[in-house]
This record gives C-alpha cells, sequence and structure tokens, in this order.
C-alpha cells in the first residue's frame, strides 16, 4: 500500500488502482483528493475536514456518528468493520483527547485501514489488534511529548510517521523527530508534505 502525507493530518492510501484518503482538512493540499474513491474523517474540526472542499469534491465520506458537519456522510461507530473504497476499516476510539476543562468533547474515531495503517485523528486510543504502520501525531493543544512517545510503544507497529504537525516550526518538529527516533523502536521517520512511503 502507497502512503502518502499531505500536510498536518492527511493521508492518501493508494493500493491497486483504489484511493482512500484520511482527514483532508484545510491545511492540506486540495490534490489529495483527486481521484479519490472515499474519504474517511477521524472528527469534525476543520484542520481534519475541510467542508467546502469535500462538498465540491463530490466524494463519499464516513465521519464519526453525531459528528457536526455540514455535509452528507455515512455514519461509523466505535468497533465498527466496514468496507469502503475495497479498503477493510475498523473505527477505533470514540471521543476526542481533552484538552482543557474536559473540551473539545466531540466524537473522535481511530481508523485501521486493511488491517495495516491506524491513523489516530486527535486521539491516543490503542488499537486491539496489531499495526503495521501507525500515524502519529506530533503536536496538538491535546497532546504531551511524553504521551506521544508512550503511544507508539504501546501501538508497537513495524514503522510509524509523524501527522499532526502543522503548527510546528522547524526546531519543534526537529524536537519531536528527535524524541521519537531515539525512545521508540518502531521504525519511526517523519514524511514531509507530499512524500510518499
Amino acid at each position: 500500500m502507497k502512503i502518502t502525507k499531505y500536510t498536518h493530518a492527511c493521508v492518501r492510501l493508494e493500493h491497486e488502482g483504489r484511493v482512500l484518503v484520511i482527514d483532508p482538512g484545510t491545511w492540506s493540499e486540495p490534490a489529495a483528493l483527486t481521484g479519490a474513491d472515499a474519504v474517511l474523517v477521524t472528527h469534525e474540526h476543520s484542520d481534519h475536514a475541510d467542508v467546502l472542499r469535500l462538498l465540491g469534491a463530490g466524494i463519499e465520506v464516513y465521519a464519526p456518528a453525531g459528528a457536526e458537519l455540514a455535509l452528507p456522510y455515512t455514519a461509523v461507530r466505535v468497533d465498527e468493520e466496514f468496507a469502503v473504497a475495497g479498503f477493510r476499516v475498523r473505527a477505533y476510539g470514540g471521543r476526542h483527547a481533552t484538552i482543557y476543562g474536559g473540551l473539545p468533547d466531540c466524537a473522535n474515531l481511530g481508523y485501521l485501514v486493511a488491517g495495516a495503517v491506524y491513523h489516530p485523528g486527535d486521539s491516543l486510543h490503542v488499537p486491539d489488534e496489531p499495526v503495521e504502520t501507525l500515524l502519529v501525531p506530533l503536536q496538538g493543544s491535546w497532546l504531551k511529548t511524553a504521551e506521544m512517545i508512550d503511544f507508539v510503544r504501546a501501538v508497537a507497529p513495524e514503522r510509524a510517521f509523524g501527522i499532526h504537525d502543522a503548527q510546528i516550526n522547524e526546531r519543534g518538529l526537529a524536537s519531536a523527530n528527535g524524541w521519537l527516533s531515539e525512545e521508540t523502536e518502531h521504525g519511526y521517520r517523519w514524511l514531509a508534505p507530499l512524500e510518499s512511503a
């Protein structure tokens, strides 16, 4: 499976002519949706779901049940397994990680695609099955460095790529990448926007 990272939390998965995009938000490049068969949205925040772009693209969208998105979508529930664009997907998690004072309290699902690639959205929910490739958030108002390291260790993937990094400057990015490289033994690597693995 080819994985292409776009700015921030957006990734594009391609396999045998099928294309599935996860979290094409307002900070990601519009080209992420070119030729996409379907879109998975982890939660309703605009850095993960560009509603206007998705409406204009006319691509089938899957999102957590109860998500407040101003567009039609297929509702997905925790632990649901389903097929989308020829990919098998299982939903994990339930809620967005807390920033402060119990907020935000919105639905958030992590998606394990094809039993191989796990995108947690804005949470650190550990799935109950092996993960080949983990997409690990590097920065967020809801995230500490120790938590991201512990998350990678808990999931214990074969490899991990950093996502959720648009609000971090070069020095901060170097620090986050350094910590993950030094403190985990799970093939961590940062992909620049539009880089594939």
